[in-house]
């Protein structure tokens, strides 16, 4: 605590992002980042980058990059924003169109970042119970709300919620903004931008860190109705007109146009998650069902952070959350073969240990 600080600061609690360690040889599952490197046109389009484009300020509106999205999602430019990452983009949509007198709604196991922002904007809110199962109960949404917001895949469970279940969601809150968070649907899910046609309070949300591979980078995008466009614009021309970089710009626009590589990645990372999931079964692990590029998983026999700090003694990072409901689950990124294979190993060694203890 300071005593410069506003009365607003002292009461936060910021997030706390999975660890980026600096020693090297550890076998990084924690933080959801791509097991492969992007495209080679993505290097291609940064040293193409001279010193005039440095020079110069970028274009404030990335307006190659909307178009972009805007062709392979069937919309219009003015229905595409870009920000500096998804984290940007659900900052303004949390201060833009999600702050109302009714509180806004969220699950109760998601993103970790909602009640932050939450805070930090003066938002009322309340989370909404997953079922046993840890999926999303539509019905537990109240009809009147001041927005809701869901991750899905969900996080940190990689839990999928059907189309089906949002549509049913946006008709029963018509005069409310439905946020769909979709970090991780590449990796198994259909996206909802479909619905937006159909709906004009849906707002999709996407990056481009994982499934592309520019975690680095920091590249995000909402698509939605245009009305629901021109509030983000407001907000992030009255915080930041040049959010994306030409780097970042151009990178991305590289990324996008290389569709057989993208989707190619994403096959390789799905079949790494089947093989995963059946090795983490074999060893006695609940594992739920995941369309992400992690997988959500307790032993009923090993506390999970007795097993987190096996596998860190043992070099290999997952991610542990010590809270209500998922405090004996590891969530583990999927990596590429080795990098499972070294973990399966580990873990048939850690869990071997705690047997004989």
């Amino acid at each position: 605590m300071s005593r410069y600080w506003s009365e607003l600061v002292n009461r936060l609690t910021p997030y706390v992002p999975g660890e980026q360690p600096r020693q090297e040889k550890l076998v990084k599952l924690n933080t959801n980042e791509s097991p492969y490197p992007p495209t080679p046109a993505v290097l291609q389009a940064i040293a193409a980058v001279d010193g005039d484009d440095l020079r110069l300020y970028p274009d404030p509106e990335s307006g190659a990059l909307k178009e972009a999205f805007a062709s392979r999602n069937k919309l219009q430019a003015d229905q595409v924003f870009i920000g500096n990452g998804s984290d940007e983009v659900l900052a303004h949509c949390f201060q833009g169109l999600l702050k109302h007198d009714l509180p806004l709604y969220f699950p109760d196991v998601s993103y970790s970042f909602y009640p932050v922002w939450c805070d930090l904007y003066q938002i009322d809110y309340r989370q909404v119970p997953l079922s046993s199962d840890f999926t999303v109960d539509i019905a537990a949404y109240p009809e009147q709300n001041g927005g809701i917001i869901i991750p899905n895949p969900n996080a940190p469970t990689g839990v999928l919620l059907e189309l089906d279940a949002i549509g049913e969601l946006l008709h029963r809150s018509p005069d409310s903004v439905v946020v769909i968070d979709e970090a991780y649907i590449d990796f198994g899910g259909e996206s909802a931008v479909r619905l937006i046609p159909e709906y004009d309070n849906l707002l999709v949300v996407q990056t481009l860190s994982k499934s592309r591979a520019l975690a680095g980078l920091r590249v995000g995008a909402a698509m939605g109705c245009v009305q629901l466009i021109e509030g983000l614009q407001r907000v992030k021309n009255s915080f930041n007109s040049y959010p994306l970089d030409v780097l970042a710009q151009r990178a991305a626009l590289a990324s996008l146009q290389d569709e057989a590589y993208f989707l190619d990645c994403c096959r390789r990372v799905m079949a790494s998650r089947e093989q995963l999931c059946a090795a983490l079964q074999e060893l006695g692990f609940e594992v739920l069902p995941s369309s992400a590029n992690f997988v959500f998983a307790r032993h009923p026999q090993c506390a999970a952070q007795q097993l987190f700090a096996a596998l860190r003694q043992r070099g290999i990072l997952v991610r542990h959350f010590n809270k209500p409901r998922i405090s004996e689950y590891l969530r583990i990124s999927i990596g590429d073969e080795q990098a499972c294979a070294v973990l399966v190993s580990a873990l048939r060694e850690a869990l071997a240990d705690a047997s004989r203890a």
